[in-house]
């Protein structure tokens, strides 16, 4: 009974923490500061020609934006799971739920992930972590995905945050065999999703080996994990060490950088708060990016309708972005020319 009560309230203490203002990176940013794009004073085009559409796992968006995966398993969560769906359907997004160990451990919490009733056509990521995967059979996991109608299955990857939280995992062996695994035997895609730490080239190289096809780089430069597990530390040791760790990771922008050319889908996700940021991230090269932090402050503020508002005016700017770097497709824009300032520049891989 205890374990069950400490997964709920782990969920709740979550949402309240990032739903704060003391959980970001305290020196380490995103870098995508560092990315600039060449205006375009001509476009020669309608801005209403501009088409914002891309495909992600098989679905088409209006925009390359999603929710990036945030709750679940509270009355609270269940709510806005609920809004936040409903807002990614009506627009045309993609949503990412929390991870649903809470639903697999709590058979009745269960609702709390179900969005398909106000979200009937979204892209639903489904969430698991990996080394909850790895004690699972294919057949429990399938069934969890089932019960929720997700699209695909986000696996995420966070050694980091598990290292300094109270009671974490600490065996990490065998997440390429379950990544295989499942990528074999389940009938949705599976992403290989990090949690606030980033992707390295070497780890997309061994990703793509267990034939996973899109990741979710979740980098460094947004909510720091390890920020809020050392908010909620008891012991003195690991709270101390969690501090020294509390801006560990790879930014967002070097991961989406360092996954270039290896015929991944990349979904960048950790600290794109704006439509700019967003617009920088596609034209890095990534697929789509996520947002959570600033979509659930903007729930917290103005509930379903705050959120959504906040959703459309990302996807303004993105298709803003586009007219004025002379974009009419994402697919254009994924190659339009930027510059890089030395920071960013220096993660650049050697090929």
């Amino acid at each position: 009974m205890a374990d069950r009560f400490d997964i709920s309230q782990r969920k709740k203490d979550h949402l309240a923490l990032c739903a704060g203002p003391n959980v970001g990176f305290r020196e380490k940013s995103t870098l995508l500061e560092q990315v600039e794009l060449v205006h375009c004073a001509l476009p020669e085009m309608h801005a209403d020609e501009v088409d914002g559409t891309t495909t992600l796992l098989g679905k088409r968006l209006t925009a390359p934006v999603i929710v990036a995966a945030m709750t679940g398993g509270t009355d609270i969560a269940a709510q806005i799971n609920r809004d936040l769906a409903r807002a990614a359907d009506e627009l045309g997004l993609g949503f990412g739920l929390g991870s649903q160990r809470a639903m697999f451990e709590r058979p009745d919490t269960a609702w709390t992930f179900q969005v398909r009733e106000v979200a009937p056509n979204v892209l639903l990521l489904g969430n698991l972590g990996l080394v909850q995967a790895r004690a699972m059979t294919t057949a429990q996991i399938q069934d969890l995905c089932g019960r929720v109608g997700a699209d695909a299955l986000c696996i995420h990857l966070n050694p980091a945050m598990e290292i300094v939280q109270p009671g974490g995992d600490r065996d990490f062996r065998g997440g390429l065999e379950v990544l295989a695994r499942l990528v074999q035997d389940l009938p949705i895609p599976v992403v290989a999703k990090e949690t606030g730490c980033g992707l390295s080239r070497a780890m997309g190289e061994l990703i793509v080996k267990t034939g996973v096809r899109t990741v979710d780089v979740s980098g460094a430069g947004g909510t720091s994990w390890v920020a809020v597990e050392e908010h909620r530390a008891v012991d003195p040791d690991w709270k101390a060490v969690a501090g020294e760790l509390w801006d560990w990771g790879i930014p967002t922008a070097a991961s989406v950088l360092q996954l270039r050319g290896l015929g991944l889908d990349v979904i960048a996700t950790g600290g794109v708060r704006t439509g700019l940021d967003a617009a920088k991230a596609v034209a890095l090269g990534a697929t789509a990016a996520g947002m959570a932090a600033q979509v659930l402050r903007a729930h917290k503020a103005g509930g379903y309708e705050g959120a959504r508002q906040f959703l459309q005016r990302v996807m303004m700017t993105v298709r803003s972005v586009m007219l004025l770097t002379g974009c009419r497709t994402v697919e254009d824009f994924r190659r339009v020319p930027t510059l890089l300032g030395p920071d960013l520049r220096r993660w650049e891989p050697r090929l």
